[in-house]
C-alpha cells in the first residue's frame, strides 16, 4: 500500500505560479507512473498530468499544456506539479495518483490509477 501526501496549494492571483508536491511513501516510487489530477466544485475529477515511472516521458491536458510541468525525483519519492500563468479556470482540489502496475505506462484515464491522495486546494482569484 502507498500513501500519497500532496502539499503547496493555496490562493494565487490570476497570472501567479504554484508548485505541488506529492509525497509517497510505502511502495517503491520509482516503479509507477504517476499522475496528477483535478477536480472544481460541481464537475468531474480531470486529468492534468502524467509521468512515467523513470521521468522520461510526460503527457499533459491540452488546458494546461505549455503551462504546467510535471516532474518526479525518484531520490526523494516526491512528485511535482509546476503551475504557472494560473487563471481562475485552474480553480480546483488537485490530487496525485499512482499508476497501477509496476513500469505501467502513462495513462490519462483515472480508473488506471489505483492510489490517491487526498488532496490539495488552489483557489485562483481573479
Amino acid at each position: 500500500q502507498v500513501q500519497l501526501v500532496e502539499s503547496g496549494g493555496g490562493l494565487v492571483q490570476a497570472g501567479g505560479s504554484l508548485k505541488l508536491s506529492c509525497a509517497a511513501s510505502g511502495r517503491t516510487f520509482s516503479n509507477y507512473a504517476m499522475g496528477w489530477f483535478r477536480q472544481a466544485p460541481g464537475k468531474e475529477r480531470e486529468f492534468v498530468a502524467t509521468i512515467s515511472w523513470s521521468g522520461g516521458s510526460t503527457y499533459y491536458a491540452a488546458s494546461v499544456k505549455g503551462r504546467f510541468t510535471i516532474s518526479r525525483d525518484n531520490n526523494k519519492n516526491t512528485l511535482y506539479l509546476q503551475m504557472n500563468s494560473l487563471n481562475p479556470e485552474d480553480t480546483a482540489v488537485y490530487y496525485c495518483a499512482q499508476r497501477k502496475g509496476i513500469y505501467g505506462s502513462i495513462s490519462y484515464y483515472s480508473n488506471d490509477f489505483g492510489s490517491w491522495g487526498q488532496g490539495t486546494q488552489v483557489t485562483v482569484s481573479s
